[in-house]
């Protein structure tokens, strides 16, 4: 099978996001940026409603931002058959465990087109770990996207089977919306930037445990020293802490010599529902679930701390 695409290529053929999350339904957005169709699944149609929703209000502004591009469409599904039905790429973007993902791959490759593309957005598991119900390996591999609109660099990585032609065809492609990827040359948990990044998080983490600082302190030198929008711990919460603490365990699992206090801090914020931006609150304090924004600091006695 031919997996190589030209833009032109796949003029009339939608891409199918599955999974309508806070990163699934900006990689919609993405791809909604140069006309055409995007597919978005999520088991809960209300889900993928309001993922639509964000894309109609955001898109107008990161189209005039770029000066280019043309509004797309984005239509909401809970069927996957249908939509997966013609996409020349699927990418999934569901929760980071393998009991959900490997299953849920075995009924993306029973749907979709023989020729379609196929992309794992996890931040954490290499595609190779959840391929095992593909029936031909060589169209899978990782395409990882980070927050865009703001941060639209990727990372590319094969499966240790992916056919050359996925990645340059990839590498090609996703430029045109305005998605910049980078090819990890071997297999490594966390990519390229992620791995960079969790060293990062993961010390941000433990001087608020240890009680070292604030996080208001930690993000407000990021910001000053190098310029930086939002700091490790709003980015924490705009990621959600329970995506983050999934990926955190995954990291500790294949490192156990990584330190614990990190972990610790993220399962208290999880066990009391303080997810971040998602439920509201989580290092900062939000006008309401889902409502963006940089968050206003949570009163000192309400933190959660390992003490």
């Amino acid at each position: 099978m031919a997996y190589s695409f030209t833009f032109d290529d796949i003029s009339g053929r939608p891409v199918a996001v599955v999974g309508a999350g806070t990163l699934g339904r900006r990689i919609a957005l993405m791809f909604a940026t140069r006309g055409g169709t995007v597919a978005l699944y999520d088991p809960n149609v209300d889900v993928a409603r309001d993922a639509v929703a964000f894309v109609e209000k955001t898109l107008p502004g990161v189209l005039e931002e770029r000066g280019s591009g043309s509004p797309g469409t984005v239509v909401p599904h809970d069927d996957l058959a249908a939509a997966l039905g013609g996409a020349w790429l699927v990418v999934e973007a569901v929760p980071e465990r393998l009991d959900i993902k490997i299953p849920l791959w075995g009924e993306i490759d029973a749907a979709a087109d023989a020729d379609a593309l196929f992309a794992t957005n996890s931040s954490s598991y290499a595609s190779s770990t959840m391929s095992e119900r593909i029936t031909d390996k060589s169209r899978f591999c990782n395409l990882h996207f980070y927050m865009p609109p703001t941060a639209d660099a990727a990372d590319l990585m094969s499966d240790g089977e992916t056919d050359p032609a996925v990645l340059e065809t990839l590498k090609t492609v996703l430029p045109e919306f305005g998605v910049h990827p980078f090819v990890a040359r071997r297999e490594s948990t966390g990519f390229i930037f992620n791995r960079v990044w969790a060293a990062v998080k993961r010390e941000s983490l433990a001087v608020v445990a240890e009680g070292v600082a604030d996080p208001e302190d930690v993000d407000g030198m990021f910001k000053i020293n190098w310029g930086m929008r939002a700091g490790p711990f709003q980015m924490m919460d705009q990621v959600g802490l329970d995506v983050v603490l999934d990926i955190e365990e995954h990291y500790a699992a294949e490192n156990p010599h990584l330190p614990a206090g990190p972990r610790a801090l993220l399962e208290k914020y999880v066990d009391a529902g303080r997810l971040g931006v998602k439920s509201g609150e989580g290092f900062y304090r939000y006008a309401g679930p889902g409502v963006p924004g940089p968050g206003e600091s949570v009163p000192r006695e309400e933190r959660l701390t390992l003490e």
